[in-house]
């Protein structure tokens, strides 16, 4: 299957009055066509950043792209035009954010923001957009799509609201979805339904998407490989089921840990990783994990692991792997 982005050393700052926070640290990745990506990882971790530097949605000042590329069909975003990166923004990469009240227009009707997208990007007239809209908000699941689409946002539930940003977001079938935590604000019920539409169009429609959350129970049902993110780098990287099977960085271990399980014994206790995330505007010079694992060496301390093959197609950015894989299994 064709490469469809390929993301090298991807380093973004932000400038404050504290100091440079380093959000993302030479992140590396590919992702297939028609594949699902999962990036896991606690709040802060650098995730959400990472996609918004893909898509050049970085608020500069304060925040810079220091370096890298990010190579979509063979172009690197970070070098094209504001126009060029406008024509591939919404077209062919599409974004579905976190909080769907704040990312859409509280006083323009859900027709007009769907609109907006297959006017500039397909070039279609007022009547082929509102019919397309109201297409998108069918496939989505949304009852009555002929009388909603004129509704406001506030006139939706919040699961209908995270629908029509769905329905936005695929507009002009884009070859890459990127959605940033869409089930967060949704509960359990909904959140299955969102899950459930995704696969759904995306088996439809053949489309890549990279799914970011914090939830390892979410990703398990909808990824094919995850990227596991620690203070802005890729610690581990394996398909789904190696993950869950074999993980082979203490933090992923500690992730995997934290989270209720059904096939676990009844008394057994959910572990929380103990201690905080490093500072961001000083990181350490050695594995930014260091002072939470228990896995820790005096090489841990002096020296941060690049991310290399583990196992087959499994890397992982860790010293003592291998020591993880061992204790893990006795």
């Amino acid at each position: 299957m064709a490469t469809l982005l390929e993301v090298k050393e991807l380093r973004t700052e932000f400038h404050t009055q504290d100091g440079v926070v380093h959000a993302v640290n030479g992140v590396s990745f590919t992702l297939d066509e028609g594949e699902t990506l999962g990036l896991v990882g606690e709040s802060g971790c650098g995730k959400s950043v990472s996609m918004l530097s893909v898509m050049r949605l970085i608020p500069m000042p304060p925040g810079k792209i220091v370096s890298g590329q990010v190579l979509f069909q063979g172009r690197d975003l970070l070098r094209v035009d504001d126009e060029e990166i406008r024509s591939v923004r919404g077209n062919k990469i599409a974004m579905v954010f976190q909080d769907p009240m704040t990312s859409l227009n509280p006083v323009l009707t859900i027709n007009t923001q769907i609109s907006e997208a297959l006017e500039l990007h397909q070039g279609m007239t007022k009547e082929q957009a509102r019919k397309r809209s109201i297409e998108l908000l069918q496939m989505v699941g949304i009852p009555e799509a002929e009388r909603r689409v004129d509704d406001y946002p506030h006139q939706f539930s919040g699961g209908m609201r995270q629908r029509a940003m769905i329905a936005m977001a695929l507009s002009c079938s884009p070859q890459l979805l990127i959605a940033d935590e869409p089930t967060t604000a949704l509960d359990v019920t909904i959140q299955a339904q969102i899950i459930d539409i995704v696969k759904r169009l995306k088996r439809e429609l053949g489309m890549a998407v990279v799914w970011i959350t914090h939830d390892l129970g979410v990703i398990a049902g909808i990824a094919d490989r995850i990227n596991v993110m620690y203070a802005g780098f890729i610690v581990e990287s394996a398909h789904v089921k190696e993950i869950f099977a074999n993980p082979l960085h203490p933090y992923t271990l500690g992730l995997l840990g934290s989270i209720p399980r059904l096939d676990a014994a009844l008394k057994s206790k959910l572990t929380p990783i103990e201690g905080l995330p490093p500072d961001l505007i000083a990181l350490p010079k050695g594995c930014p994990f260091y002072d939470r694992c228990h896995y820790r060496t005096e090489r841990c301390e002096n020296e941060n692991p690049p991310l290399e093959l583990g196992a087959v197609r499994h890397s992982v950015a860790c010293w003592n792997w291998q020591d993880v894989r061992k204790l893990r299994k006795h």
